[in-house]
């Protein structure tokens, strides 16, 4: 691990983003809430919320940090075709929250892979990124 512990505590946040296509049919299964497992968005959320949080449990060399905020978000485009996946995920800290952000997103779409498979075998998930990282002193 590295040592960050001559960094100073700053004001941290990252925001990653993915997908996962899927067809409209399963789209509309989730909207409705008819898959059978159940709420699929709810539960992709708390999974991703969850895995954030133990993110240092779950990558080697990564610190364990204790999040201020996480957030899982969903938004469907006009194409119907995929799920967009996003997390901002916070701290004040001496080291930054991508990686958190990141599997945040990860394991969200894992969620809806698993929660859906039985009805869609094509899905893919991908374009999981970084999309932004700040950091700002302490007031």
């Amino acid at each position: 691990m590295v040592d960050v512990s001559a960094k100073p505590p700053l004001r941290r946040e990252a925001v990653a983003q993915g997908e996962i296509l899927l067809q409209a049919a399963t789209l509309e299964l989730i909207e409705s809430n008819q898959v059978a497992k159940g709420n699929v968005l709810a539960t992709a959320r708390l999974a991703g919320i969850l895995a954030a949080k133990r993110t240092g449990e779950l990558i080697p060399l990564c610190h364990p940090l204790p999040l201020t905020f996480c957030e899982v978000d969903f938004q469907t485009p006009d194409t119907r075709d995929r799920l967009l996946i996003s997390a901002t995920v916070r701290i004040v800290a001496s080291t930054g929250v991508e990686m958190e952000a990141l599997t945040a997103v990860s394991v969200a779409a894992l969620t809806i892979y698993d929660m859906c498979k039985a009805v869609d075998k094509a899905m893919v998930i991908g374009n999981v990124r970084l999309v932004r990282k700040t950091k700002m002193p302490l007031e």
